[in-house]
C-alpha cells in the first residue's frame, strides 16, 4: 500500500475489524508489564474488584457494583469531567 494512496472503503473496514483485537493485546500487554515491574493490578473475578499482586496472590477488596447497565451492543453517552 502507498502511503500517498488513498484508501477504500473495503479496505478502511478491514482495518477497523482488527481494532478490538489489537485492543485486546494491548490490555493484556499492560497487565502483565504492570505485574512484572513488581505493582498491583485491579480486576474483576467473578463479580469481585480484586487486587492481584506480582506474586500472583488475590485479595478481594469488595463486591464491584457496575455504574451502568449495558445491553451488549448498546450505546452509553459519555460525558467529559
Amino acid at each position: 500500500m502507498n502511503a500517498n494512496q488513498p484508501l477504500s472503503d473495503a479496505l478502511i473496514s478491514r482495518l477497523e475489524e482488527k481494532i478490538p483485537a489489537m485492543a485486546k493485546g494491548a490490555v493484556n500487554t499492560a497487565y502483565i508489564n504492570a505485574l512484572a515491574a513488581g505493582l498491583s493490578v485491579m480486576e474483576v473475578i467473578n463479580g469481585m474488584l480484586v487486587e492481584t499482586t506480582a506474586d500472583g496472590l488475590h485479595k478481594v477488596i469488595r463486591v464491584s457494583k457496575p455504574k451502568h447497565k449495558v445491553a451488549s451492543g448498546g450505546i452509553i453517552k459519555v460525558r467529559r469531567c
